[in-house]
């Protein structure tokens, strides 16, 4: 199957971009507009680091495994430290992102609306933001295998390229990772606030980062909406694929 020809009920959106002249190589729907999962979360760090400067060590104790493994306690302290919905409006101002919105529900912050479009924004401004944008780069060049939920989170971007020049993933919608125990009562009883604006039901997976090709960084952005039920192995397997056929 190729990003064109994918299973029933899948939706992608993607947007592959050479950093340096901005020429677009790969495109398709880039605008349609996900749920953020911890796409979100480089935004939380940049906004801290802008507001609070150089990260402490009382910073970076959260700052790292938030972007490292994609620890989502560090990432809701730092949400509700800076403002929860606050961060989005400021961000969307600082980069200029065109269809990014914070979510409905405030407590909730993969439910921040992402395009693959203003991935790429957030990408490009981050390798122009001086040392605050550094520090999140280095950090998502840091990525673990694991993701601190014991999700194996090397699919997309990581099982392509040998050595990523950075990498953010995000997945919403696979239950509780290896290392979460089993919620106390059924996912169908929590709260969810209702968002006409995305797909809050389907599981959604996500991979992003930087690659070198041909002595020069692509922005690669691929953002996806899989058919109900799909497991985790299924979803890794097909965004690997699919970003395959993008870095071909």
């Amino acid at each position: 199957m190729t990003a064109e020809h994918g299973p029933d009920g899948e939706r992608t959106g993607y947007l592959v971009v050479d950093a340096e002249t901005s020429a677009v190589l790969r495109r398709r729907d880039s605008r349609h507009r996900f749920r953020s999962a911890s796409l979100v979360k480089p935004l939380i760090a940049l906004d801290h680091l802008l507001r609070r400067g150089e990260p402490t060590e009382a910073d970076r104790a959260l700052l790292e495994p938030m972007l490292r493994a994609s620890d989502d306690d560090a990432a809701g302290e730092l949400w509700d430290r800076g403002g929860r919905e606050a961060i989005i409006h400021r961000m969307v101002a600082e980069i200029g992102l065109a269809d990014t919105e914070p979510p409905r529900d405030p407590d909730m912050w993969g439910y921040a609306v992402f395009t693959a479009a203003d991935v790429v924004l957030t990408y490009r401004h981050l390798r122009a933001a001086g040392a605050p944008g550094a520090y999140v780069l280095d950090e998502l060049r840091r990525f673990t295998t694991f993701a601190a939920d014991g999700f194996d989170q090397s699919f997309g971007i990581p099982s392509v390229e040998r050595v990523p020049e950075a990498v953010k993933q995000g997945w919403s919608g696979f239950g509780p990772g290896p290392n979460e125990p089993a919620p106390a009562e059924p996912a169908s009883a929590r709260r969810k606030v209702p968002d006409d604006r995305v797909d809050l039901d389907r599981p959604a997976m996500h991979t992003t980062g930087l690659v070198r090709r041909g002595g020069g960084v692509l922005i690669v952005a691929l953002c996806t909406v899989q058919p109900a039920g799909t497991d985790w192995e299924t979803a890794a397997n097909r965004l690997t694929e699919l970003t395959a056929g993008l870095l071909d």
